[in-house]
């Protein structure tokens, strides 16, 4: 395998080295528990509707990558990666030698008890040699990922440098409220493990936190219903104005007949020669 210039230009040859101490499976790796389902659901769903605006953004999981020509079977599959630069259309695995030898920039492995070993000892090697900008670790057990449940590597001169903690502006490793944090400067974004949300991206310039599509459906109700809410209200707003006007303009029109009656009555009470002051 042969990486030349920028990590963003990967040329694998047809004489690529073979990873042949790297297991193959013929199947995907199961989600090991309810934590980690979710987080694999959530970490790539939130990426998607992260970059679902940018066409040349590319993101998936669980997904085969295939890095040698000559031999398919030698492939691997991230829990979630991204790929800057490529089309966002669906595809069946994701073939770098066919995808121009464009690696993904970013890949996140959601760590088990049987898959330990392997995101830390073998998948590194690989994600290195492919050059895979940044590799992040979670723990959604923080039984198994040591010390901290989060980690993460970044590629420097062609080997993988630990990131440290903190967001941008601070180094500390914890956070202020107990926030552990590594930044992705791929991402432009912070992976945070929050005491009482667990793993969420989040964006340090408009100070968001990333959604799931379940979690977007339900703001966007709830932001409806809200909507509706105004909205109801305002028309009842509306109709007591108009209620309020109505009984104005009834009130007017009765005072203006009042008069117009007591004008007429003066009128006749003068006509019989008789001031209606005295009366």
């Amino acid at each position: 395998m042969t990486i030349s210039g920028d990590l963003n230009l990967i040329s694998i040859s047809e004489s690529a080295i073979e990873y042949d101490n790297y297991p193959d499976e013929d199947f995907l790796p199961m989600p090991e528990g309810d934590r980690q389902r979710r987080n694999l659901s959530y970490t790539t769903e939130a990426l998607r509707l992260w970059f679902e605006k940018q066409v040349n953004v590319y993101v998936s999981g669980n997904l085969f990558i295939r890095y040698l020509k000559q031999n398919i079977e030698k492939r691997i599959a991230p829990d979630t990666f991204v790929v800057f630069g490529m089309s966002c259309e669906d595809r069946v695995s994701y073939k770098i030698y066919d995808e121009g030898g464009k690696a993904p920039d970013f890949v996140l492995e959601i760590t088990s008890k049987g898959m330990v070993h392997k995101d830390q000892e073998q998948n590194p090697l690989i994600y290195r040699d492919l050059g895979v900008k940044e590799y992040f670790q979670y723990d959604p057990t923080g039984a198994y990922l040591k010390p901290l449940a989060l980690q993460g590597l970044r590629l420097k001169q062609g080997e993988y440098m630990e990131i440290p903690y903190g967001m941008r502006s601070d180094p500390t490793s914890i956070l202020p409220n107990h926030i552990l944090s590594l930044h992705s400067e791929v991402l432009g974004l912070d992976l945070c493990l929050y005491p009482d949300k667990g793993f969420r991206f989040y964006d340090p310039i408009s100070h968001q936190i990333l959604r799931s599509y379940a979690e977007s459906e339900y703001e966007r109700s709830l932001e409806q219903g809200a909507r509706f809410q105004a909205e109801l209200e305002r028309t009842f707003e509306r109709e007591a104005r108009r209620d309020a006007e109505a009984i104005a303009e009834q009130e007017r029109l009765g005072k203006e007949q009042a008069e117009q009656k007591a004008q007429r009555l003066a009128e006749k009470l003068r006509a019989l020669g008789i001031d209606p002051d005295e009366v």
